[in-house]
């Protein structure tokens, strides 16, 4: 096996939304010229047709179960009960959005035929190469950044790295459906409660889409690896951000149709504040 064959890029759909707007994670993963595979992991919720334009692109699609969690676990993190008990104040969640299904995530601990694995989620897109981030340790993430200095002691589980081994998994599921247990943020907030330890990336390679109005001066197009369309997706007809948003949302749709890619480097950077 090649150096290049232990390394993956791996990202979780849950339904057709998610399927779909990883088209645009894959072409852009694709175009950085990797050699490492590129993991699609689906629930039995995601049809074999929405799986096909990805297979198209060259990503390997591998079945992946939700977690075997207790029914107490389950109605705990229900979307209803979760966004009540912790609500979202600062951005709004799509309807299509299931954070339950989130849990899957996990699964990728499972995939032990690769030493090296890169988590991105399928509302992101990746602008220039981010090998070098397989050889960074498990588990490496960047600060959950997107409103100000407060935010930099949590991380954002949009982008990670991971060691796949059965032994972490199965620890893993030790830890996580204890009587009365709540993950607020469900995968996020267990992943940093797993790994009380975890290394910091850099924001660049994991950028959430709400520095672009609320931390101007942040953004630099130079720098930046990954753009994370966290909260409002960039493929949402009722999109409630779309005029402080439309470059990035311009961007995505780019990625997603194969057209009209621009120059990364050349794009304008955010107006700062006044």
């Amino acid at each position: 096996m090649t150096a290049e064959a232990k390394n993956a890029y791996v990202t979780l759909v849950t339904n057709h939304d998610y399927a779909d707007a990883a088209i645009a994670l894959v072409r852009s993963l694709a175009l950085t010229g990797t050699k490492a595979d590129i993991v699609v992991m689906h629930t039995g919720a995601v049809e074999p047709g929405d799986l096909a334009p990805l297979t198209a692109l060259g990503a390997r699609c591998v079945e992946a179960e939700l977690l075997d969690t207790s029914p107490e676990f389950n109605a705990r993190h229900q979307r209803d009960r979760l966004h009540a008990d912790a609500p979202f104040t600062k951005g709004n969640k799509p309807a299509f959005h299931t954070p339950l299904d989130n849990f899957a995530k996990l699964r990728l601990w499972e995939l032990v035929e690769y030493e090296n694995v890169v988590f991105i989620d399928a509302d992101a897109i990746v602008v220039r190469n981010i090998d070098r981030l397989f050889a960074y340790p498990e588990f490496s993430a960047a600060p959950n950044v997107y409103e100000g200095l407060a935010d930099f002691h949590r991380l954002n589980s949009g982008v990670f790295t991971a060691k796949p081994s059965k032994a972490t998994f199965d620890a893993m599921m030790q830890r996580l459906d204890q009587p009365d247990v709540f993950w607020r943020r469900t995968d996020q907030t267990f992943l940093q409660d797993f790994f009380p330890g975890w290394h910091g990336l850099p924001v660049f390679d994991n950028m959430l889409q709400y520095v672009w109005f609320n931390l101007p001066e942040l953004w630099d197009w130079k720098s930046v690896h990954v753009v994370h369309y966290q909260y409002e997706k960039p493929w949402q007809d009722d999109h409630p951000k779309r005029a402080q948003l439309q470059p990035l949302i311009d961007l995505w749709q780019s990625f997603r149709s194969g057209e009209s890619i621009p120059d990364i480097d050349t794009l304008p950077n955010p107006a700062a504040a006044q």
